[in-house]
């Protein structure tokens, strides 16, 4: 018993000794760790919205105590399930296009020796990530402009009938799909890249020595050592399925109504709340979003955990 209490006096005092040691290291994590607070923590007292008739003059303690009414009225109404199905339909297709499109990009850049070369490719395929939905939604609008728009006047050219890109929504799943790929796969290729850049040489001298060709290689070597990555990514990638890219959704379709069947996911739904001054239905469809997101991660980490405990992520 006395052999127990002493190691645990010892482990606090090692611990304290490498907290004093590392104390420059702590401090520069408290300006990120107060940021945290403020703005992912103390926001959750809002989470109560959701079960009240909000109404702003009398405050959020004040408001009226409804229980799960607002979460009955999401699940009934007539939109519930179109942004729902969108949501997941639009997450899923993004998260297997996104890994794939990624790879595939990555396998390529790893096949580039010229260094000067490897970086203007790079940097090409990146700088779509840094322009705002905003931008690229008038982009999207010269594009697909009805009257003068550039694709109907190439459609106009070689005498083609034009487009009503805005009015016909079974065109939107594969726009905003082109779309998102466009701006997150030279980020999300880099990622792929680096771990490539980790695998050992020696593995593609011993392959090349036994006869593998340029494919074998890549199909036996550089794809395996990904795999761990993916199942990280994808993890992390599910738990945001169910929560869509609003700047995609809402810049690029420019919120026409007409194109709600396929525009209109959950991120989308809950801006038009907000912007009417709904905030106890917008918070209910957030805390579902949320909940679901977190079942999601934790779920798929344990059957991935079941699987292969060394490719989970906790």
């Amino acid at each position: 018993m006395r052999k127990v209490v002493k190691d645990r006096e010892k482990n606090k005092l090692s611990f304290w000794k490498t907290f004093v040691k590392n104390i420059d290291l702590t401090l520069l994590m408290v300006p990120g760790i107060i940021c945290y607070i403020i703005w992912s923590y103390l926001p959750m007292f809002g989470i109560i919205i959701a079960f009240k008739r909000f109404i702003p003059t009398k405050g959020i303690l004040g408001s009226d105590w409804v229980g799960f009414e607002n979460f009955k009225f999401f699940f009934t109404s007539q939109d519930a399930t179109r942004i729902t199905i969108n949501t997941l339909s639009y997450g899923i297709i993004f998260m297997i296009t996104g890994i794939i499109a990624a790879v595939f990009v990555a396998l390529l850049l790893f096949e580039i020796t010229n260094h000067r070369a490897l970086k203007i490719y790079q940097s090409i395929i990146i700088l779509p990530h840094f322009l705002s939905w905003v931008i690229v939604g008038y982009i999207s609008y010269i594009l697909l402009n009805p009257q003068a728009g550039t694709l109907n006047q190439i459609l106009g050219f070689f005498k083609i009938a034009q487009i009503g890109w805005y009015a016909e929504p079974k065109y939107w799943p594969y726009i905003l799909t082109l779309a998102n790929l466009w701006k997150h796969i030279g980020m999300s290729s880099i990622v792929y890249y680096a771990a490539l850049m980790g695998v050992d040489a020696e593995m593609f001298e011993a392959a090349t020595l036994d006869g593998a060709n340029k494919w074998q290689r890549r199909w036996y070597i550089l794809i395996p050592s990904l795999i761990p990555l993916m199942i990280i990514l994808s993890i992390l990638g599910i738990g945001n399925i169910f929560r869509g890219d609003f700047g995609l959704f809402y810049q690029l379709s420019r919120d026409v109504g007409t194109l709600y069947p396929t525009t209109d996911i959950i991120d989308t739904y809950v801006y038009r709340g907000l912007r009417t001054g709904d905030m106890s239905i917008t918070a209910a469809v957030g805390l579902i979003q949320s909940f679901v997101g977190v079942i999601l991660v934790v779920g798929t980490n344990l059957i991935v955990k079941k699987i292969d405990p060394d490719s989970s992520l906790f």
